[in-house]
């Protein structure tokens, strides 16, 4: 008896310490200049909830408190706009106060030098230096060849195969931008790097928690150990002498390359290189076969426009960047699928200063996550949203609207735009003119925090 009361007693402090922890908390940040919201726990906050529904905490909390609410999620106060109108102004105005603002786990990991880290000045330069290894030149020039040759054998005898369409896709992402980065150096580093990278990639949404067996700890270690590779192929190179290619050759050359970068600068642009293009690319890819194969008439549509580019060439012929540029349905289809999917849900800003945004007083080292994820939803926009209907995208006036903000917007729009589209078209291309596919099993699939298939996206693949 004696026993059962001291239990009792034990969970209700428990009980009382809990409530009272949550209600300080909502105390301290019950500022009336601040807008609407909760803020969880101490230090804590919403995370948990944030992570565990995604979406619908986002629509629940947007139900009580309106477009534009208090959180407290990923480590830090955080305001959260869901207004379309006040997020294209948030984006654009990036000197008025206004910084990245990631978490400190994405930071630690992809490295200071990282163009999601740095601003002002040095974020003018280092996105000059990222623009000058893919401009449309050098895509058309150097980078679209390599694309072309990596697609052509990483999706060749496939026929008669079940392939989870999820890992090969991540493998296609890493091993593509790798190779674009190295030349023909790729292959020796790749397998040292790639098990390393999938370790980094986990940690880069995760509270900056170091401790062991933690997804932070683990990216933390995963970083030091790719840093160590790419430094030990920067000093390589530079002991050979001699004039290499690929990105990485072309940021080493001082006579052609006006950016002169730093070799920490270097590794942290080519982890930035490696880890935008493969969380976008791997996705976008697993998911325009997903919705193809969901949508008959679509699929029909693309093989229509790849064959006709076929028919044109030899066998052995790669793709040229005036069959790319000619792709507009695959283009149109690359865009449907990252706006249906939401690859991306949103950036983040940080404020430098206290500030005012629609009539309230944010204060300075506040978080403000641009939600864009329901904008890809809303009829006002889109017609039928959820619906996949990559049709729409060949009005090409639907690119240019302030809703359009699927690779962000302002100064911060994605420099690797094009990049991505070249690739994903690349890939679309050899595999809709080689292979018919089914799917057969492990089709569930997870939106939030990213979109994957947590058994896989299983499809047997025949010829076509």
């Amino acid at each position: 008896m004696a026993f059962f009361l001291v239990a009792v007693a034990v969970i209700f402090g428990f009980c009382m310490l809990c409530t009272a922890l949550f209600r300080w908390n909502e105390i301290r940040y019950s500022n009336k200049s601040l807008p609407p919201g909760t803020m969880g726990w101490p230090l804590f906050g919403e995370t948990t909830e944030f992570l565990k529904q995604g979406p619908s905490f986002m629509q629940n909390q947007r139900a009580r408190y309106g477009n534009f609410f208090k959180s407290h999620i990923l480590g830090c106060p955080t305001i959260v706009s869901m207004d379309p109108e006040l997020n294209g102004y948030i984006l654009i105005n990036e000197a008025k106060g206004l910084v990245p603002g990631y978490p400190q786990s994405m930071l630690d990991i992809l490295g200071k030098y990282n163009i999601a880290a740095v601003h002002g000045a040095a974020h003018k330069y280092m996105r000059g230096a990222l623009l000058s290894l893919i401009s449309p030149t050098m895509i058309r020039d150097q980078i679209l060849p390599k694309i072309d040759e990596f697609m052509r054998s990483h999706w060749s005898n496939l026929e008669n195969n079940v392939i989870d369409i999820q890992e090969k896709t991540k493998e296609m992402a890493f091993l593509s931008s790798l190779k674009q980065i190295a030349g023909i150096q790729c292959s020796s580093i790749a397998k040292e790097i790639m098990p390393e990278f999938f370790k980094l990639v986990l940690g880069t949404i995760s509270l900056p928690i170091n401790l062991p067996n933690t997804n932070y700890r683990r990216a933390f270690q995963a970083r030091k150990n790719i840093v160590s590779l790419l430094r030990k192929l920067i000093e390589d190179r530079r002991t050979s002498k001699k004039i290499q290619q690929g990105m990485l050759g072309f940021m080493m050359n001082e006579e052609t390359n006006r950016y002169k970068l730093t070799d920490d600068e270097m590794i942290d642009q080519i982890i930035t290189i490696l880890y935008s293009g493969y969380e976008t690319v791997s996705t976008t890819s697993m998911m325009a076969i997903k919705y193809l194969h969901d949508h008959p008439r679509a699929i029909d549509e693309l093989r229509k426009e790849h064959m006709a580019i076929r028919e044109k060439k030899r066998p052995e012929d790669p793709i040229d960047y005036n069959d790319y540029k000619a792709m507009r349905f695959t283009r149109a289809v690359i865009f449907e699928t990252s706006r249906l999917a939401t690859i991306v849900n949103g950036v983040l800003r940080k404020t430098t200063q206290d500030m005012e945004l629609n009539g309230y007083i944010i204060p300075k080292g506040w978080r403000i996550y641009v939600y864009t994820r329901e904008v890809n939803y809303d009829s006002r926009f889109y017609l039928d949203p959820y619906t996949f209907n990559p049709w729409r995208w060949l009005d090409k006036s639907l690119e240019y609207q302030n809703s359009f903000l699927i690779f962000g917007g302002g100064t911060r729009l994605c420099p690797g735009k094009e990049l991505g589209v070249a690739e994903i078209s690349t890939f679309l291309h050899y595999f809709v003119t080689r292979y018919r596919w089914e799917e057969v099993g492990g089709d569930k699939l997870m939106k939030f925090p990213r979109v994957q298939a947590p058994n896989g996206l299983r499809i047997r693949v025949s010829t076509y």
